[in-house]
């Protein structure tokens, strides 16, 4: 009887005190006994200069491999700056620049919009400055990783981007286009969601539309990752609207949209006299007494995004408030491009507490900023484009907001167009001179299903 309750007394103290679990391992613990005799004296200085010798190996041992990856990453350092010699001496050399069937591998278009359909299946060479300055929000992943490894910033024109790009013409200019067969041509459509495989050029044909309409003098507000509208920063409930502001990430992307737009926001005048709601500013709470402003009269675009950057407050308001503007514009064409389109169709990163050990996740919708530019039920020309290297998770075919039909498939590469980023790639030397072949380069085509991504990474590996 004793016995029994002296176990449930310790068990019930190990289950209040968890140092007591601790303590019970620790004490259980029994210490093996160390034996007197001269022999296991001699068996402990041994291990003793054992243990030392095998650190000393160790510490060889590392140190050699510390030499084998410098050693490693010196050598790619050389051969990139021998081959960057090599492609140096291989541009005075013209007879290199072709491509599949003979084709010349290079067009000799300097725009976007002198491309068409002669010039598919060959590549249109940019520059770095070029891009940067038309494209100050940020280049894609992919187009960064395409330059950097083929050693030239040159894309590949596609038929799929042109038919995306004369889409959009069609809209704004319908007479300039006549189509043999049919006058009318097919129906544009003003709202797009580029969906497809992954590494398939989604986000190359967003931000290539986008080159191209800034250089028609439209504006654009291009969002390169909207993930980040969800994701990070501040946030906090709105009592006046009832959705969640999220003031960093709102003063973010009106500095982006200001930095290319500035001298055209300067020439729109603002036309929606709504108040526009105050929220929290970031690290310093409410306004005391104030709950709205109102822009004064004759106020330009400029000025309603210059008071979103410059007061935290009414930023999420003021980006809120624009996307109302954007809607009545009719000077100039205005597109709304947003990458990572997906992950406005998902919840977001934050949560709202319920109780005091359970939180909800709040969903991307009930973001003020996600709420205002997520619909396309509207007549405004607007492109979204899945990004599956976010891993939003599948989403279902019918979208809330997205009107039917809108969402299409962004194709990989056709035999046509690998045929040609092959022999691209062997003229950037990407690709062994001794090793390429016509029947290498269809066994890529067909280990990479025409994915642009992996499609690169064979390259070298042609035998």
């Amino acid at each position: 009887m004793l016995g029994s309750l002296l176990v449930q007394r310790l068990n019930a103290t190990r289950r209040s005190n968890p140092l007591f679990l601790i303590c019970s391992r620790t004490f259980a613990s029994k210490k093996s006994k160390s034996s007197s005799s001269p022999l296991s004296k001699n068996a402990t200085k041994s291990k003793k200069i054992d243990s030392k010798s095998k650190n000393k190996n160790d510490e060889f041992a590392l140190a050699a491999d510390d030499t084998s990856s410098s050693s490693s990453l010196d050598n790619i350092a050389v051969d990139d700056s021998s081959r960057l010699q090599q492609l140096a001496l291989d541009e005075k050399d013209k007879s290199l620049n072709v491509g599949i069937n003979g084709r010349p591998l290079f067009t000799a278009a300097t725009s976007i919009s002198h491309l068409n359909s002669k010039h598919a299946c060959s590549y249109i060479n940019f520059s770095m400055e070029q891009l940067n300055a038309v494209l100050p929000e940020g280049l894609p992943t992919g187009m960064l990783k395409e330059f950097e490894d083929s050693k030239r910033d040159a894309l590949l024109v596609r038929q799929s981007f042109l038919d995306l790009r004369d889409n959009y013409r069609r809209i704004v200019d319908p007479p300039s286009f006549q189509f043999a067969g049919s006058p009318k041509g097919p129906k544009p459509q003003k709202q797009i969601v580029l969906d497809g495989p992954v590494s398939c050029g989604k986000s190359i044909a967003l931000a290539m539309l986008v080159h191209w309409a800034r250089g028609e003098g439209w504006l654009v507000l291009y969002v390169p990752k909207g993930r980040q509208w969800t994701h990070g920063g501040f946030f906090y409930r709105n009592q006046q609207t009832g959705l969640w502001d999220t003031p960093v990430q709102a003063a973010s992307i009106l500095q982006d949209f200001m930095k290319y737009n500035e001298s055209r926001l300067l020439q729109l005048s603002c036309q929606v006299s709504d108040p526009i709601p105050l929220g929290e500013g970031v690290g310093v709470g409410p306004m005391k007494d104030v709950d709205s402003m109102a822009m004064p009269e004759g106020s330009t675009l400029y000025d309603l995004v210059q008071a979103g950057i410059n007061y935290t407050h009414a930023s999420v308001g003021v980006l809120v408030h624009l996307r109302k503007e954007l809607s009545l514009v009719k000077d100039i064409p205005v597109l709304i491009a947003i990458d990572q389109y997906n992950n406005w169709f998902t919840f977001s990163e934050y949560e709202e507490p319920v109780t005091f050990r359970s939180t909800r996740p709040i969903h991307a919708n009930e973001l003020a900023t996600v709420n205002a530019f997520r619909s396309m039920m509207n007549d405004d020309m607007m492109i979204g484009a899945f990004s599956h290297s976010t891993a939003v998770g599948k989403l279902r075919q019918e979208l809330p907001d997205v009107p039917t039909g809108a969402r299409i498939n962004y194709p990989r590469y056709s035999l046509e167009e690998a045929g040609t980023v092959c022999h691209y790639y062997l003229r950037q030397r990407l690709i062994r001179r001794e090793a390429f072949s016509e029947d290498g380069w269809k066994k890529l085509y067909h280990l990479s299903y025409g994915n642009g991504s992996e499609l690169r990474w064979l390259a070298p590996f042609m035998r």
